[in-house]
Formats: C-alpha cells, structure tokens, sequence
C-alpha cells in the first residue's frame, strides 16, 4: 500500500467501529507521524440506514447495507469485519480477500472455528488477515506471541479471557452474591448480554485460547476439541469455603505443552490468594505465559469497550499501512498449520477441591477416604462444617495433585452412596 492515503471499509458501526473511528478522528495527527499515510473511512456497513448516528467519521464516510458495495469499491485498501456471527462475516473476509483487499477484523468464534481457509487464503494472495482485536480486548497478546515473542517456545499460557465471567465472580468473592444476582449487576452495567451464555458457560473464552494456540505452539487445535467449563452453576458457598482455605476462585483458560504435545482448556479454577491471576478483579483480562527464553510475562488490561477494542483494531491497520503485504498472519510461514498433538485433558494433573454434601452419620469420612485411596488420590485436608444432627452437612477435602481421570471416577462412586444427598461440587487448584 505504497499511497499516501489508506482507504477503509468498516462492516459494522456499534461500539467498537464507532470508537475506532473516534480513535482515528481524534488521533489523525499522531497516526501520520508514526505511518506517514492518512486513515480515510470511506464505507461503513450497517443492518439499519434510517438509524440516528451519534457519531459520523467524516465527510467521505458513506453508509450502505450492502456489504457487496465494499467489495465493488476498488478503491478499499483494508476491511475492517466488526459485526461478528460467522457465516455472513466468514463470506465477507473471503471475498474481500479474493478481491485483493487486506482484512481486519474482531471475530475470535469466527477465526476459532472456521479460520484455517481464511488463513490459508491470505496466505495464497500475500495479504494481511489480521486479528488483535480478537483476543483480550485492549491488551496486545496477538503481536506480542507473533512478533516480540516468536522466538521463544512458550511452555504455557494461562489467562482470564472473558471480562463479564470474571466481573460475576468478582462480584460472588466481594460481596457474597448468589450467581444470579452478580449476572444481573453485569447485565445493568453493560458488562453481560441479555443472553450471557457464551460468556458464562466458557465458549468466548475458549474461541479467544483457540487462537492463542495457533499463535503459540504453530498448531492447529480444533476448537470442537476444547474441554470448556463454565461458572454457571458456581455456588457463592465454594467461593466462601474456598476463601477460607486462602483460595480465589477463577474461569480459567490454559494451554500447556509438555514434549510437543498440548494440553488445554477452559474450567473454573481455584488459585492461591497469592497469585498473580488472582488479582485480576473486575471485568479485565489478564494472561500469564512462559517463554524457555524470556522466562514469565504477564499482560493486564481492559478485555472490552469501544475505545480498547478500538485501539487494537486500528494497532493491525497501522501495521497493515507500514508493512503492506503479510503473509505470516499466523506467525508462522505454513499455509496451513498442522493439527496439534493432543494431550486427553482428563490425563491433567493438579491439586483438587471437592464439597461433598451427606448425611451427618458416622463411617461418612472413612468411606470416602477408602474410595480416593482406591484411586490413588491422596488427601491434603478435610473439614466438615457443623450442622443439625442427622441433617445433610457439607465436607470439603483438598487433595494432593491427581489425575483428572481418576479424580472424576472416585467422584462417581462418591456420588453413589447411600448418604451422599447432592452430587459432589469439584474444582481444580492451580499453583
């Protein structure tokens, strides 16, 4: 794009296409300095012309509700994809990449399930199909693995990838509120969609690991694949016990590779007081890798909202500006990645948190102590909690690091006794 002026094309104008035209508008000057080209939006794509809008990029934005009239416009250097879904988005990036046109765009589900063509496309045409915006929000983790870290082996990645399940949370630990009401004070606050179920059952988090894996480890994990868990049936209880153990409870995503395979997923987690993910509060993100040269690194910031989402949108077009071609939007010089190596996510090993629910009547303890020694799971702690003689009580034990598998088989046989009057709530503790 050797021209002094860099036309846009922007496929949505809700809040994060309205902030990253606030962002250019605002920031012309500054853009120029460091890209020496002008950032134009001349088409903006829109479900409703006759909508009222509170902002307008300038004099040579033109609006339509044909996303054909971007494709026709010889004149779009860069399509910024803003309106999220898959299959109209998936028609829009790979026609805009036919047409010769570099592509922007935000859509972590779309690049998770359905990427591979559209990499392998831009790779074919040696253009840009960038992705910042997609993971984390504000926080730059894409150009990050890609660029500054690309030649470290990153060993894991462990992150807070979904700012409203965090923000539930946050809201359960500091103020002892059931998950219903927390939701509602997300969903008041902008913070949760009226339906939260990609949030709050871990499917968002699980698109945004999706893509980090690819920028990793140079593999190609299918997203149908992923273990994902969410927190919708956490209980303010656990968060309570847990506290009380020195324990913050967390929806975690994890990657892990061990001798070229990878273990990963996203699941509710339990993590020392003291750890650094554990103060990540609110709705931000947060994600903590370990490169073999660079050793830790944590990255923290706003996971969401116009302006950061923005920041990381217009981060890829400046890119686009100063490099022209891209033939690496992967990181890696494949057309196509290879599939991962994957380890069964039922073969991981950590420390566990169980809260049994039984009837208070003696031989309750040895029994179960009998079933996790049967496999080979040992006990760090357990405490019963008082209660009416004879009543249900609630006893947690903390193990010693376990293996998945056999933890979810004791937890079956568990379930089955006879004094056993709710099924057994279980969480992962992390170091």
């Amino acid at each position: 794009m050797d021209k002094s002026v860099i036309n846009l094309a922007l496929a949505g104008f809700g809040t994060v296409g309205t902030g990253l035209a606030k962002i250019i508008k605002e920031n012309q000057d500054w853009i120029e300095r460091r890209i020496g080209k002008k950032l134009v939006i001349t088409r903006i794509l829109v479900r409703d012309l006759s909508k009222v809008r509170p902002f307008i990029p300038g004099p040579e934005a033109v609006f339509t509700d044909r996303f054909q009239d971007l494709l026709d416009d010889q004149d779009i250097d860069v399509v910024v994809e803003l309106m999220g879904g898959m299959d109209t988005a998936f028609s829009l990036i790979k026609q805009s990449l036919e047409r010769r046109k570099h592509v922007v765009t935000a859509n972590k589900a779309l690049l998770a399930e359905m990427g591979g063509e559209l990499f392998a496309l831009a790779h074919d045409r040696k253009l840009g199909l960038c992705y910042e915006a997609s993971v984390a929000g504000g926080i730059p983790i894409v150009q990050t693995l890609k660029d500054s870290l690309a030649g470290n082996r990153i060993s894991s990645i462990t992150g807070i990838l979904n700012g409203t399940a965090n923000f539930i949370l946050s809201e359960m630990t500091s103020k002892g509120q059931d998950f219903s009401t927390a939701l509602k004070a997300a969903q008041d606050l902008g913070f949760a969609e009226a339906d939260p179920a990609l949030d709050v059952e871990g499917v968002d988090a699980a698109h945004k690991l999706a893509i980090l894996i690819r920028l990793a480890h140079g593999a190609d994990y299918p997203f149908k694949l992923l273990p994902v868990n969410g927190i919708s049936k956490v209980e303010a209880m656990d968060i309570s016990l847990a506290a009380g153990f020195g324990y913050v409870l967390k929806l975690i995503a994890q990657v892990r590779e061990k001798s070229g395979h990878l273990q990963a997923g996203v699941f509710p987690a339990l993590l020392p007081m003291d750890h650094i993910l554990a103060k990540v509060d609110g709705p931000f993100n947060s994600i903590l890798l370990e490169g073999n040269a660079v050793g830790p690194i944590m990255l923290y910031g706003q996971g969401a909202g116009g302006l950061p989402t923005g920041s990381a949108v217009l981060a890829d077009i400046m890119s686009l500006a100063r490099n022209g071609a891209a033939v690496d939007n992967t990181g890696f010089r494949e057309r196509v990645l290879p599939e991962a190596d994957i380890i069964e996510p039922d073969l991981a090993v950590s420390r566990h948190y169980f809260r049994m629910t039984a009837l208070d009547k003696p031989g309750v303890l040895s029994a179960v102590s009998g079933v996790m020694g049967e496999h080979n799971i040992s006990i760090a702690q357990a405490v019963q909690k008082p209660g009416p003689q004879g009543r249900d009580v609630p006893i947690v034990f903390l193990t010693h690091r376990a293996q998945l598998k056999a933890v979810q088989s004791a937890l079956k046989v568990i379930d089955d006794f006879d004094f056993t009057t709710a099924p057994t709530v279980h969480y992962r503790i992390l170091k």
